[in-house]
């Protein structure tokens, strides 16, 4: 089992920047491929971001590349993402996730752990 929890979090203006962190217990994340999601009210929840394993690739959604930038630490057991130039379109609950697969790492069900999210609010 892998527990997951999400921090960093929090309200920003347009153009502001915000790290996220995921803390994994349990297991090592250098075993998984860890991943970000969010979900806005009313809309579906939706691939962010990817770090895969056991070589390192890392994979964005259109709407974020050149913008965040996925890392891990294994040392810390913690995966981050680096959130700058953000707009009113990027305020959602950020998931983290883990899967022991490396394909398909866009893709929710791929992902067996997940964790309970964090909020991100970006003002105009």
């Amino acid at each position: 089992q892998v527990q997951l929890v999400e921090s960093g979090g929090g309200l920003v203006q347009a153009g502001g920047s915000l790290r996220l962190s995921c803390t994994a217990s349990g297991r090592t994340i250098s075993a998984f491929t860890m991943g970000w999601f969010r979900q806005a009210p009313g809309k579906e929840r939706e691939f962010v971001a990817a770090i895969s394993r056991p070589v390192v690739h890392t994979y964005y959604t259109d709407s974020v590349k050149g913008r965040f930038t996925i890392s891990r630490d294994n040392a810390k057991n913690t995966v981050y993402l680096q959130m700058n130039r953000l707009t009113p379109e990027d305020t959602a609950v950020y998931y983290c996730a883990a899967t022991d697969s490396f394909r398909s790492v866009d893709v929710q069900r791929t992902y067996e752990y997940w964790g309970q999210g964090t909020q991100v609010t970006v003002s105009s």
